[in-house]
């Protein structure tokens, strides 16, 4: 608790002593809380559980935004009474510090210090929280402690990344290094309807002396007319004692997504196609059983030697969302039984900022997977979330 406390008043004191500077604090933050069960031999992820995260955000002076904010994770556990402060310090811990600066040198927005970054469907890179099932209230959120830099207009977006991450391996057990993070991103608008997206990272450690340098590369095209969405994305990984080493069997992976715009009815269809593990910082975890719960704080090992066929329809109806999805799990080269799984989810969005939402998933498992000791497993969940 000492240290908490210390972070606060070092905060306080650096804000500049000027009652203008209260004017443009803003609160910000989120609550969600979620009720599950499963028999998916994945106790944490049954019962009820809550995650606070809340902050402040302050525009210092002009173009200068000092953005904190803190996280907490409890489960229900039926507790008789609170915790003390003194409980609470190992538990609560900081998820976002950082200063933002705009219209650096007329042209430039730059972020340096604690931060999310990348989006939260992505099967390849994000860092922040995780939404919609009890293993992203399980989970820690990631952060990536950074510098990020972006040049912006109306025809492209460059983004350039340096800092350090927790690198995550997989093995006997799963363990957590320091690595150096490095990464560009460059989006195009090419025409009103059609955008292109490269992008590369990597990550170093010289304890790794056979694998300095490991990361991904990978473009994505999406087509975004009115009637709806297609978007294409291949991504390679890379690994060795230089930057970029490429070899004939590096993983690899491909995913397409598709949607119509049928008034209140959008169809949708997703593919994807993954040859090896391409990247651990995926958090995209399609099917309330096989993605969402059957993996839990890792989703990016559901798609490991994986080809995934996803359909679904939702329907829109005053503040309601009714989706029913339907997947087709099998490792990539079609050896042993597929796993079927059928979802259907429901969401009420009371207001901007507040969201409740339900779901149900089957699975009809095939195939012999290590993650789960039955045939048939069945996900319920209930829950909600604020945002403020």
């Amino acid at each position: 608790m000492k240290k908490l406390l210390g972070l606060l008043l070092v905060t306080a004191l650096a804000l500049p002593m000027n009652a203008a500077v209260l004017d443009n604090v803003d609160v910000i933050g989120e609550i969600e809380a979620i009720g599950a069960n499963n028999n998916v031999n994945m106790d944490e992820y049954t019962g009820a559980s809550s995650r606070v995260m809340a902050g402040l955000s302050a525009e210092l002076t002009e173009d200068v935004t000092a953005n904190i904010q803190f996280v907490y994770n409890t489960p229900w556990n039926g507790a008789a009474q609170g915790k003390n402060l003194n409980q609470y310090q190992d538990e609560i811990y900081l998820a976002e510090a950082n200063i933002a600066l705009s219209n650096l040198f007329d042209c430039f927005e730059l972020t340096v210090g604690r931060q999310f970054y990348g989006e939260e469907d992505s099967a390849l890179l994000y860092f922040g929280p995780r939404h919609g099932y009890m293993a992203a209230l399980a989970s820690p959120v990631t952060s990536l402690d950074a510098a990020k830099l972006t040049y912006s207009d109306d025809f492209k977006a460059v983004t350039l990344i340096a800092g350090q991450t927790q690198k995550v391996r997989f093995g006997a057990a799963v363990t957590e290094e320091d690595a150096d993070f490095y990464g560009a991103d460059i989006r195009l608008n090419l025409t009103d309807m059609v955008k292109a997206q490269v992008y590369g990272y990597t990550y170093k450690n010289t304890d790794w002396a056979s694998e300095e340098f490991q990361g991904f590369y990978g473009a994505k095209v999406s087509l975004t007319p009115e009637a709806g969405l297609l978007s294409v994305e291949y991504a390679r990984s890379h690994d060795g004692n230089r930057l970029i080493k490429e070899s004939h069997d590096n993983p690899y992976l491909v995913k397409v997504d598709g949607a119509l715009n049928m008034d209140a009815f959008t169809p949708r269809a997703a593919f994807v196609y993954q040859k090896g593990l391409v990247s651990e910082y995926g958090a995209y975890a399609p099917g309330l059983v096989w993605g969402k719960t059957g993996f839990g704080e890792y989703p990016a090992l559901a798609l490991e030697e994986t080809r995934m066929f996803n359909v679904g329809l939702d329907y829109a109806w005053n503040k309601w969302t009714f989706s029913v999805d339907g997947f087709a799990f099998q490792d990539r080269t079609a050896q042993h039984e597929a796993t079927w799984e059928a979802d259907l989810t429901a969401t009420y969005q009371h207001n901007e900022n507040v969201n409740l939402f339900a779901g149900i998933g089957y699975a009809k498992l095939g195939g012999d997977y290590d993650d789960f000791d039955q045939q048939d497993a069945t996900v319920y969940q209930a829950g909600l979330n604020v945002k403020f």
